[in-house]
């Protein structure tokens, strides 16, 4: 399985990404011809800078009125340079009417759908409404057309990313100074593993976070694989002593457990009636939890009680969230991350006497170490031919066994 790692331990920008991708193998062709196919006048350059004794790839955007150099100066300076924006309605046509492969305009339109629908929460208007400023400018909608054709040129069956480093300090923006991250950014972040070190200058920008919620990846430490390339992308600061560079690793998965970061929700209850809770359990699954279990505990002054714990993967906080503090009685709830290790899943059919029914197997490095049947499968079969579950359980069991005997 060919992987992706992205270090964000000096955060993500679009052109921080759009280098990492050139300088870990994407062919520059691939760039050039998406952002030429948006009809915008504007091109890429990439050039070799150092960052704290770190070669990497600075990724310009030239549109005729400002050369890259005297675009990077005024960042340098810190200037705040607000380009003309654009309605997402508008942003969506100039994608739309390009002649880019579908997916590639899919994940293009996905992430300013996902900035869209940020800056609307912030403003509370309608998305449509929202009027994007550097978001929208040129130069954003390049990194994020240009970002989104390498991320589908490199053909990755899974993105694993680390926890992002938002910087810290003040910027100043369209609407005013605000801390670091930007609201945008900080709303785009919500359920993502995050921290604040240094130095005190934006990290993360909100297409760099918009860009990570649209590649939807496992967090944590680098997963076990054999690295075939490594990119470094460049920010456009170059602190002291910091290398300010975002770092995409590119291999092959081992064959082991995949290590990932899942966020654990618990509540402990005694007031509640357990209708309620059986009805949050079932809600709780419908909107994307991993799992739920309900425990039995004894409260303060002996009252038994239920220990509500949902695992989830961390985009889905927020909702989950809600329906625990909208659905039950509590008034707070323990949220933490948590490792957890997995085998290799995938399924198998087998033929019995009640039908196919699907075997679940777990493996290490190829060797096959669970096999369970599907638990729905069974009782359907068993409910079809009138005869009780285990029965159609222990066929399958047998079927499995017997094909990997003849195998």
């Amino acid at each position: 399985m060919r992987i992706a790692y992205l270090d964000c331990s000096a955060g993500i920008s679009g052109d921080m990404f759009l280098g990492a991708l050139l300088d870990a193998g994407v062919a520059p062709q691939v760039l050039h011809d998406a952002i030429a196919s948006l009809n915008l006048g504007v091109s890429l350059r990439a050039e070799k800078v150092d960052r704290s004794g770190i070669s990497s790839t600075k990724v310009f955007v030239l549109d005729g009125t400002q050369l890259a150099d005297e675009k990077k100066h005024e960042h340098a300076e810190g200037k705040t340079v607000h380009h003309h924006g654009r309605h997402l309605s508008s942003i969506r046509k100039i994608i739309q009417a390009s002649t880019l492969a579908n997916e590639v305009k899919q994940t293009a339109i996905r992430t300013f759908e996902l900035l869209g629908a940020s800056e609307a929460k912030i403003h509370n208007v309608d998305v449509e409404k929202i009027h994007f400023h550097e978001v929208g400018a040129v130069d954003a909608i390049v990194d994020i057309v240009a970002a989104s054709a390498g991320i589908h040129a490199l053909a990755i069956d899974r993105w694993f990313c680390s926890p992002l480093n938002v910087g810290g300090g003040t910027l100043d923006c369209a609407h005013g100074r605000f801390p670091v991250p930007a609201p945008a950014t900080a709303d785009l972040l919500r359920g993502l593993p995050t921290y604040s070190a240094d130095p005190q200058m934006e990290l993360v920008t909100p297409t760099g976070a918009a860009l990570i919620r649209a590649l939807a990846p496992t967090f944590g430490q680098q997963p076990a694989m054999r690295v075939q390339s490594i990119g470094y992308g460049a920010g456009t600061r170059n602190p002291k002593g910091f290398p300010n560079v975002l770092r995409l690793n590119l291999g092959e998965a081992e064959q082991a457990t995949t290590t990932d970061t899942v966020t654990v929700l618990e509540t402990a209850l005694d007031d509640l009636n357990p209708q309620i809770i059986a009805h949050v359990t079932e809600q709780a699954l419908q909107q994307g939890a991993l799992d739920v279990m309900l425990t039995p505990v004894v409260m303060k002054k002996g009252r038994p009680g239920t220990l509500l714990t949902i695992l989830c993967n961390p985009d889905k906080v927020p909702a989950l969230e809600r329906l625990l503090l909208r659905e039950t009685s509590t008034l707070g709830i323990r949220i933490h991350q948590e490792q957890r290790s997995c085998l290799s899943r995938s399924h198998q059919s087998v033929a019995t006497a009640y039908g196919d029914i699907r075997i679940k197997v777990g493996s290490l490095a190829n060797e096959e170490l669970n096999a369970t049947p599907e638990f729905e499968d069974c009782r359907a079969a068993a409910a079809t031919h009138n005869v009780p579950v285990k029965q159609v359980i222990q066929a399958a069991i047998a079927a499995y066994h017997a094909s990997k005997s003849n195998e």
